[in-house]
């Protein structure tokens, strides 16, 4: 059965195509239309999609990602100010002429988020958690999901919390307190937390929530405007990860007292947040995040639900195909490092979701002192913010200190403190910290082959890796994203 799951609507748009388990594609519209965190459905990327069943097969179902008409009910009853679901809407007027007779299946927001993280996992049983800024009225939900004597995954909902008790929502909130935009930034007010003081985290968290996850404010239009009006941003933003830590602690302690595994999946926007996942990783056994836990990454989910089984997820890398037929350009890369020390790479297949990990990715080396400098003024970034490591998996132990329970971190969803700070500022945080991604040949066999040979020749088992992105734009996607890439930066970009 070939289904199309689909998040649209709210914001970033996306889409997963299933031929039974198998995923075939999965992108973003953002990287089609070039309009970040774009909430419209792109037809050249369903298109593309579409191209990859076999001749004469066709989408069979559509799966959709929550149930529209329960998002436009909460909106009703709690006044909403900004109201994306319209009465009149419709998924099919996104869709493309031949999709406007193919069924539509409407699934549970929250319910997409579980399955795209337990479907795409390894696990026979697992209890799910779900964290995000708000589905239709859920806001945080644990799940008890398992497969049947046939197969068929089954999702049992066991706790939960709803509108407008968010954790999300009053992460966006501080996002939005200190001056940077909500529903987008919220990565960098999780590196601003590094440089700030966290000493009023517990006056704060008081003010606003308490030891139930019930919130003295309705954060969906931010802090009240009286809220620390003077408080160094800095410290706004350590008070807000440390109380975010605290309140997703609470939820994955009361999935383990309350759930029937101890192997959790974890999923929705706040599972990016990958500060607060090295200590997540210490209260289980073991920790699925699906590379792409947030509202694009559910189109899986919806897909997986309708589908009704465990999908064959090998890797994120699902997206456009740029050079399908060449190797991965192992000697070019390598070439432009040792005369530039900074380069870009835009081939294969572009990954399923935020983070670059290898495939469309702006690589450099990690050991000089003016690399992050160098590499911020190409992204035009704020200089304070970090670069990721990607290392040989089989070295990471040697040269960081990962958290409890985190053998490998192939989608920088875990940070490790680096045990040579010294040798690579490049990749070091301000805490000492570094978003690993560690690489292995079965993983992605070109970009382990660059690593070999780049420890080879230089003794380095590692390189700086950030997103292949210009400043406001979404990653690059094809080659005339890369060709643009090159131009506005004077940077060589290998296809």
């Amino acid at each position: 059965m070939n289904i199309l799951g689909i998040s649209a609507g709210f914001h970033d748009a996306g889409i997963t195509l299933t031929r039974n388990s198998d995923i075939l594609y999965a992108s973003h519209s953002e990287r089609y239309s070039g309009r970040k965190h774009d909430s419209n459905l792109n037809i050249d990327m369903i298109n593309d999609a579409v191209r990859l069943l076999p001749e004469k097969e066709s989408v069979d179902l559509i799966s959709y990602y929550e149930r529209p008409w329960v998002r436009l009910l909460r909106q009703i009853r709690t006044g909403e100010r900004y109201c994306p679901t319209r009465v009149d809407f419709s998924i099919r007027s996104m869709l493309p002429a031949f999709l406007q007779t193919t069924p539509i299946q409407y699934q549970n927001h929250h319910k997409s988020h579980a399955a795209s993280s337990f479907q795409t996992s390894s696990f026979d049983r697992a209890t799910c958690i779900v964290i995000d800024a708000i589905g239709e009225f859920d806001t945080i939900s644990i799940w008890n999901a398992s497969y049947n004597k046939l197969g068929h995954a089954e999702y049992k909902k066991i706790w939960g919390k709803s509108y407008p008790d968010s954790i999300g929502m009053m992460y966006s909130a501080f996002t939005a307190r200190v001056g940077l935009k909500p529903m987008d930034d919220e990565y960098i007010l999780m590196g601003m937390a590094a440089y700030g003081d966290s000493a009023q985290q517990h006056t704060i968290r008081a003010a606003l929530v308490d030891n139930d996850l019930n919130f003295q404010h309705n954060l969906h239009t931010g802090l009240p405007d009286e809220f620390m009006q003077d408080a160094d941003s800095f410290d706004l933003a350590a008070s807000a990860q440390a109380i975010t830590e605290q309140l997703i602690a609470q939820v994955f302690a009361k999935a383990i007292e309350l759930g029937h595994s101890s192997n959790l999946c974890y999923s929705g926007g706040v599972a990016l947040n990958c500060v607060a996942n090295d200590t997540m990783a210490k209260l289980c056994d073991q920790l699925w995040i699906m590379p792409n836990p947030g509202d694009a990454g559910a189109s899986m989910g919806a897909a997986a639900l309708a589908y009704g089984k465990q999908l064959n997820w090998q890797h994120p890398y699902l997206g456009y195909d740029i050079n399908p037929y060449t190797e991965y350009p192992v000697d070019q890369i390598l070439a432009e490092l040792h005369l530039n020390k900074i380069v870009g790479v835009a081939h294969g297949r572009a990954e399923f979701g935020p983070r670059a990990l290898g495939n469309r990715s702006l690589v450099a080396d990690p050991r000089g002192a003016e690399i992050k400098d160098q590499v911020n003024q190409i992204k035009r970034r704020q200089k304070f913010r970090p670069f990721a490591p990607m290392i040989l998996e089989e070295y990471v132990n040697n040269y960081f200190v990962m958290p409890d329970n985190v053998t490998s971190s192939p989608y920088m969803q875990f940070t490790g403190v680096c045990r040579y700070p010294e040798l690579f500022p490049a990749i070091v945080h301000k805490d000492g910290t570094s978003r690993v991604q560690t690489v292995t040949a079965s993983q992605h066999p070109g970009l382990y082959r660059l690593l070999k040979r780049w420890y080879s020749e230089t003794a380095c088992p590692m390189l700086l890796n950030t997103s292949l992105n210009i400043r406001g734009y979404p990653m690059v996607n094809t080659v005339s994203d890369a060709n643009a890439f090159e131009d506005e930066y004077n940077v060589k970009v290998i296809s």
